[in-house]
């Protein structure tokens, strides 16, 4: 971690209950300035670019893919440890070419072009799957002992997991968690969202449409210079509650929708430990819900202690508290964060139910889903997930969420769709 990096937090509550209340909700702001590059710990950042060269990659795919692995190398700095994997139905270490101890190397301008040949080797053949890639990433990571400090992988793929069993994709992303994040990106049609949104959520990243192999290489080099301003790696949430306390649900859902509750650990009988990976400078707000056993009008508690904690020390904390009150004008408010991000993340689950439904063909339940979609999309501000909805419904009333099914709609357009729906918004200033 950067010795110059400095951490705020922000809870955003109405601390207010009625007597007999006992949920409390709030949403706590963290943020990180002056985090530094990846390495800033001390230890080496590393990259593993896994580029998927399945037949189903084509010709076309292939040869873009194989471009955007030279750009994503390009853009990898000198001194990085990383390593290629080529990925099919089983998964090759394509660059270092060795067999045993350590699987990554120093990135250099000689290792730069010794992988770039690699690359240009890759042909399209065979089938897809994708925990062996996972697998592979993990070993590599591995292999390198305690050298490394960030650990990232970029995972491009263009089909569905055929080759191997659901349960075994499962163990393997399991095996892989806090071990590395990987962003993942699909290109073309023929791959499954919510199965590559399982390895990116699992995994702490992002997931993507590449709508065409011409975008792949400057997609590539984004990921590549966001994972390398992650100069804090590995912070975690820790939620303290009090005793008889019970933690209902802890989520982020700035930037993006993501339920980290079945994720905790424990520290203590009171505290628990979630994710969160490696920061650059950046806020990420988290939505929390306590329930506590209730108590008199007039009496206050400290309902939840939520700390960012780097290298096992807290280094910012946001106090989340509940004051018991017979003043309805006090007990009655919503805090505004807390009631947009409540929206926030039914407009996430009303995108993916609704293109659900769409693809099981119940139109009704479709149209019904993709309006209130809508409706909470325009509320809140939401303009990419409103510019992504209109692609696929015709808006009659978005106030009222009143739509129509668009008829012939581009598969990759319900997929852009279903990839940002978990984007979120920040609340307008007033």
């Amino acid at each position: 971690m950067s010795r110059m990096a400095t951490f705020t937090s922000t809870v955003y509550q109405n601390e207010f209950l009625p007597e007999g209340g006992t949920d409390v909700t709030a949403i706590v702001r963290l943020g990180v300035s002056g985090a530094g590059r990846a390495g800033a710990s001390g230890k080496a950042p590393a990259e593993i670019v896994i580029v998927d060269t399945s037949g189903s990659m084509g010709q076309v795919n292939m040869a873009a893919a194989k471009n955007a692995a030279m750009t994503a190398l390009d853009t990898i700095a000198d001194g990085t440890y990383f390593a290629v994997v080529a990925g099919t139905h089983e998964a090759y270490l394509a660059y270092p070419m060795v067999r045993t101890g350590e699987g990554m190397v120093a990135m250099s301008p000689r290792t730069r072009a010794e992988a770039k040949q690699a690359v240009s080797w890759f042909t399209a053949d065979g089938g897809t799957a994708i925990g062996q890639w996972l697998t592979l990433a993990r070993a590599l990571f591995a292999s390198m002992g305690d050298k490394l400090g960030n650990k990232h992988a970029l995972l491009l793929t263009d089909g569905e997991d055929r080759d191997e069993t659901q349960a075994d994709l499962d163990a393997a992303i399991r095996a892989c968690q806090g071990v590395f994040q990987c962003d993942c990106r699909g290109v073309g049609t023929d791959w499954i969202v919510s199965e590559i949104r399982k390895v990116s959520t699992a995994l702490l990243g992002t997931v993507d449409i590449v709508p065409s192999g011409a975008a792949m290489a400057a997609e590539f080099a984004e990921i590549l210079q966001a994972s390398a301003a992650r100069g804090v790696a590995d912070a975690e949430l820790r939620v303290w509650v009090p005793q008889g306390a019970q933690i209902l649900f802890v989520r982020q859902v700035s930037p993006a929708v993501d339920d980290l509750t079945a994720r905790g650990v424990p520290v203590n009988a009171l505290t628990l430990a979630y994710p969160t990976g490696s920061w650059a400078d950046e806020e990420r707000d988290y939505h929390l819900a306590v329930r506590l056993p209730a108590k008199g009008v007039g009496q206050e508690q400290l309902a939840a202690r939520v700390q960012l904690v780097v290298d096992g020390q807290p280094v910012t904390q946001g106090l989340v508290k509940a004051t018991w009150s017979n003043d309805s004008t006090l007990t009655t408010r919503i805090s505004p964060e807390v009631a947009h991000y409540t929206g926030q993340t039914e407009l996430a689950a009303a995108i993916q139910e609704g293109l659900a439904a769409k693809a099981a063909g119940d139109d009704a339940t479709a149209t019904t889903r993709l309006g209130r979609a809508m409706q909470l999309a325009v509320a809140s501000g939401n303009d990419e997930a409103t510019s992504k909805l209109q692609k696929v419904v015709d808006v009659v009333d978005a106030g009222t969420g009143t739509v129509r099914l668009k008829r012939g709609v581009e598969k990759a357009d319900e997929m852009a769709l279903d990839t940002a729906s978990t984007k979120t918004t920040r609340i307008k200033d007033a």
